[in-house]
């Protein structure tokens, strides 16, 4: 690439991203150290789909307020399927279990520490049908 990148004018576009790429190698060769870091970023970009779905949506969110409202959701429902749980089980069981919950033990119902009522399932199934 050193070779490649001698020959080309500065101005090339080829020789720019040759460039780019040699005066970041580190990062780009990551992937060749840790067998965990994904070649492409491609899971990334499948996670965020739906925000770029819902972008459409936003138009009508009334205000820059409105829009922002989703965060969090788009946030929790992610970390739902990091972590395994199915997300609408998940926010029907947290959602009913939340007045009753102490302030001190929130963190019980993260996605990482959550663990399903035995009628989780069933009530999630049951708000689906009656929506």
């Amino acid at each position: 690439m050193r070779e490649q990148f001698e020959r080309l004018s500065p101005k090339n576009d080829l020789a720019k991203a040759i460039h780019y790429m040699l005066t970041r190698w580190p990062s780009f060769t990551r992937f060749l150290d840790d067998g965990r870091i994904c070649l492409s970023n491609n899971s990334a970009e499948r996670a965020l789909r739906c925000v770029a779905v819902g972008r459409r949506n936003w138009t009508f969110a009334g205000s820059d307020a409105g829009a922002r409202v989703p965060r969090p959701s788009y946030s929790l429902i992610e970390t739902c399927k990091l972590n395994d749980v199915d997300p609408h089980t998940w926010l029907v069981d947290v959602l009913a279990r939340l007045p009753d919950h102490p302030a001190h033990r929130i963190g019980d119902l993260m996605p990482w520490a959550w663990k399903a009522r035995p009628d989780a399932t069933a009530k999630a199934t049951a708000a689906v049908a009656a929506y």
